[in-house]
Order: structure tokens, then C-alpha cells, then sequence
């Protein structure tokens, strides 16, 4: 049965959805701990039998600004480790079995456009701004981003994404069918739940199993991602491209990179 809280994760229960809202404004950085407690949260969900599914949402104006580099995890020392923590729960999250919509109110950055990759279904706000912005800290994608982006939106776009590290805005997020509905931001959480709803009306069994035929080896192929995407990340982070970028971004400013 699910519980109220976990870490930084509340959880409430409306009928047979929950609303999984992430609590650490005002970017909700990811981190191991807050990966883990929200992993957690969703095990619980997939457990109780009352949960036909999930409105993942996140407070403030920002959806997730990714993962804070410079204080996050050790992600900055330098000395990365042979397993990235963050991408156990990444996979652990690809493997919940209950259909979650993300209700996107902001930005939703690197780590961040991640995890909301890993909803079935997205809506948006005219707000709403997505980016893998990882070539300008000098960085590789990673959260699994170069398996789940083109799964979504194609390669040749997520191609462009990737090489630019540009914001794409919530109505062409809509174009580009990252995003399914685009509404207003004071509709938002509420038209997040009506989908969850019309969702949940239908007989459990049937759901969980037609969605685990259409992401079939997704989790799996997510643990290969991101296996690679750590193994190229461990070694840009030794790079002064990868210092300077996370200077660059930090100081909100073009990176002035020399390709060493």
C-alpha cells in the first residue's frame, strides 16, 4: 500500500490515481536520493492494487532542471565509479508497470527531459521547455536519453536536439509529438488527471499488460544506454571542455570550449 511520503516524494491517492509530486524546488535536481525515493514511490504504486495510475508532477515553476553538477552526487569530482547510482534508479523507474502522465509545467533539462521520457504520456503548458543540453557543459546525453528520445520523437530530431542543446517550447514539443496535449498552465495538473482517469476506467489487467507489450525491453535497453552513456560520460568529465561547460552554465554564459 502506498504511503504519504518518500523522501522528497509525496504521494496522494484520488480514486484509483496517484499523484507522485517531486519536492525540491526551485529546480527539482535530480540526485540519487531523490531517483531513489521516487522509485520507491512508484514500486508502491505498482504494488497496490487501488493504483491504476500515475500523475507525475513536480512543484514550482520548473518541471526538473536536470542534475545539479556541481553539488550533486559527486557528479563533478572527477572520480566517477564503474556503476553511475543515478542510472540504477533510472532503470528502476523504466520498469514501473503502472501508466504515469507527466504533467510539465516548465523546464524539463537534461536529466530532467529524462525523466519526463519516462511517462507514457506528456502534457504541457505554453511554459513547458525542453532540452538535452549536454554538448554545451561538454558532456554526453545520458538518463537514457539516446535510446528513449529517438523512441519518441524519431532520430533525426532528436539528432538536432542532442548537436544543439537548444530549448524546443511546449507548442513545438507538441509538434514533435514530445509532448500529447498542450493546455493552459492553470489546466494543467487537472487535465493530467482526467487522462489518468479515463485511463484507470478500464479493466487494470488488460492495461498493464497491452502497455508492457508496447514498452517490451524498454528498461533493459535503458540499462544498455545508459551502461554506454556513463562509460563516454566518465571520460568527458576529465576533460577542461567539461569544466568549462559546467562554469559556462553555471555563470549563464556561452561556453568557450577548445576541444581538449
Amino acid at each position: 500500500m502506498v504511503a504519504e511520503s518518500y523522501g522528497d516524494i509525496s504521494v496522494a491517492l484520488t480514486g484509483h490515481v496517484a499523484e507522485v509530486e517531486i519536492h525540491r524546488p526551485p529546480f527539482n535536481h535530480v540526485s540519487v536520493d531523490l531517483m531513489r525515493s521516487l522509485a520507491d514511490a512508484f514500486d508502491a504504486c505498482d504494488a497496490d492494487e487501488r493504483v491504476r495510475a500515475i500523475v507525475l508532477v513536480s512543484e514550482g515553476k520548473v518541471f526538473c532542471g536536470g542534475a545539479d553538477l556541481v553539488r550533486s552526487d559527486g557528479l563533478a569530482s572527477g572520480k566517477p565509479t564503474m556503476v553511475n547510482p543515478l542510472y540504477v534508479e533510472a532503470v528502476r523507474l523504466f520498469s514501473c508497470v503502472t501508466p504515469i502522465i507527466a504533467a510539465v509545467q516548465g523546464a524539463a533539462i537534461g536529466a530532467g527531459l529524462g525523466l519526463a521520457l519516462v511517462a507514457d504520456f506528456r502534457i504541457v503548458s505554453p511554459e513547458a521547455r525542453f532540452a538535452a543540453n549536454f554538448v554545451k557543459l561538454g558532456f554526453h546525453p545520458g538518463f537514457g536519453l539516446s535510446h528513449t528520445l529517438p523512441r519518441v520523437i524519431g532520430l533525426q530530431r532528436a539528432n538536432l536536439m542532442f548537436q544543439t542543446g537548444r530549448r524546443i517550447k511546449g507548442d513545438e514539443a507538441l509538434q514533435w509529438g514530445l509532448a500529447d496535449e498542450l493546455v493552459q498552465q492553470d489546466q494543467l495538473r487537472a487535465r493530467a488527471h482526467e487522462l489518468a482517469a479515463e485511463i484507470a476506467e478500464n479493466a487494470p489487467l488488460a492495461v498493464r499488460s497491452t502497455r508492457a507489450t508496447l514498452r517490451r525491453g524498454l528498461a533493459e535497453a535503458v540499462k544498455a544506454a545508459t551502461d554506454h552513456e556513463f562509460t563516454e560520460q566518465a571520460m568527458l568529465m576529465k576533460t577542461a571542455d567539461f569544466a568549462e561547460g559546467v562554469r559556462a552554465v553555471n555563470e549563464r554564459r556561452a561556453g568557450k570550449f577548445t576541444g581538449k
